[in-house]
């Protein structure tokens, strides 16, 4: 059976993922969302993200029932307010012990940034608990256990291993992680492990950092064969940083210039070709996150195609293209008519409060119409090409299936939020 007949069939196959949602019903949850969270200065957004899981979960369809999200909006709110009240004193003690220690900054800085990066890995862990524990499916909750802090600093140590190894690491850092989080996954007594190799993942993705990464690397090298270090040096020393020195150097060594040219070619190229591949490595990851999916004996597979994620970022650009044309007439309209009204008042002073109040007005207005289109094209976009390209095997296991856990706190989810790291 194809995608298009089990999206279209009232029946679904065994084994079969759908997504059931209409497009039309989330872009109105989201536009009424996003007016409901400028009008309440941000306040209603733990609504909105209560309401936009509960119609991802409830439109997710596995062999022939849904997805049920139990979380409270209050709850959410509660979280947030919880990690404002830690986060506000530690920040506070970071400004005290620079302060004190007469110092730059550059110590205690590195040292918050570190801590942060700590919390917000534990976040993203106990909100990844939060949202297991409020997910339901055939009226049984999945849990997340396993220690966040534990978490945190593999993730840490990961990224600082990725970091060193210019990405190279990263699908084997990444196989580590994800199977870290489903070792801690459970349905019920059904235990969850991640399958995924890095290796695979490795192969896959080697022609994009050859491309991304390989690139500027190889001109680098070239540039320091063309370079005579020992004269540069030298030439270096003599001129002391002197700007018009500087520019005497370059001219004397055209090798010189000849380097810095290939280097900033290889790296505007790179930044080029990272962008037009992004959605080849969406693809290929979250194929491999899917397909490395296991519950007991049910295993999950995925079909997606890097065609079906090109078209979603397809769609995300011709929609952020009509939106910066519609912001763009309708601002210079208001904008006309507005300056139009005050200039009646003669006065410099208030035309030009008005200008600045009117630019901070359609720039929020533009971002969180941007916002909305990302969430809508490209995040609800990739939720409903997984289901619609996933399968299962072995889901007569989920029959036997016995309750456990318990509902977590929404701290994780609020020291996410507060930490700017939260997702849906």
């Amino acid at each position: 059976m194809t995608t298009a007949e089990a999206v279209s069939s009232p029946v679904a196959a065994a084994g079969a993922v759908r997504f059931l949602g209409d497009e039309g019903a989330y872009w109105r949850l989201r536009i009424k969302g996003a007016a409901l969270v400028v009008v309440t200065l941000g306040i209603y957004r733990f609504w909105l993200a209560t309401d936009v899981r509960r119609y991802l979960w409830s439109s997710t369809e596995i062999a022939g029932d849904t997805l049920e999200y139990n979380g409270l909006a209050t709850e959410l709110l509660i979280g947030f307010l919880f990690a404002i009240a830690i986060l506000v004193p530690l920040y506070m003690v970071f400004a005290l012990v620079a302060l004190e220690l007469d110092i730059v900054a550059v110590t205690p800085a590195l040292i918050g940034f570190a801590l942060l990066l700590l919390l917000g890995e534990y976040a993203l862990y106990r909100a990844r608990r939060y949202r297991l524990t409020r997910t339901v499916f055939r009226g049984l909750r999945f849990d997340q256990h396993g220690s966040p802090w534990r978490y945190a600093l593999y993730a840490l140590v990961c990224w600082g291993i990725v970091i060193v190894t210019l990405g190279l690491a990263y699908p084997w850092t990444q196989a580590f992680i994800e199977r870290f989080k489903m070792r801690h996954t459970s349905y019920g007594d059904l235990q969850g492990r991640f399958e995924g190799r890095g290796l695979s993942l490795f192969w896959r993705g080697l022609p994009i950092w050859l491309l991304v990464v390989g690139v500027p690397l190889f001109a680098i090298g070239g540039m320091a064969r063309l370079i005579d270090w020992t004269m540069l040096g030298n030439e270096l020393a003599a001129s002391q940083g002197d700007g018009d020195s500087m520019n005497t150097l370059i001219k004397n060594n055209p090798q010189l210039a000849e380097a810095i040219g290939i280097v900033i070619a290889a790296f505007s190229a790179s930044v080029l070709v990272g962008v037009l591949l992004y959605p080849v490595f969406q693809a290929v990851k979250l194929r491999w996150w899917i397909s490395g999916l296991r519950f007991g004996a049910v295993a999950v597979t995925s079909r997606l195609r890097i065609r079906q994620v090109y078209r979603v970022y397809l769609r995300l650009l011709l929609y952020l293209f009509l939106l910066s044309l519609l912001a763009s007439i309708m601002g210079g309209m208001t904008v006309a008519v507005v300056l139009g009204i005050v200039g009646l008042a003669h006065n410099a002073t208030l035309t030009q409060v008005t200008i600045g109040a009117m630019s901070l007005l359609l720039y929020v207005v533009f971002m969180i119409g941007s916002s909305t289109v990302y969430q809508v094209i490209v995040a609800a976009g990739l939720w409903r090409l997984g289901a619609q390209t996933a399968a299962l095997s072995g889901e007569a296991a989920l029959d036997g299936v016995r309750a456990t856990g318990t509902a977590s706190s929404a701290l994780g989810e609020g020291l996410a939020d507060a930490l700017g790291v939260g997702s849906i």
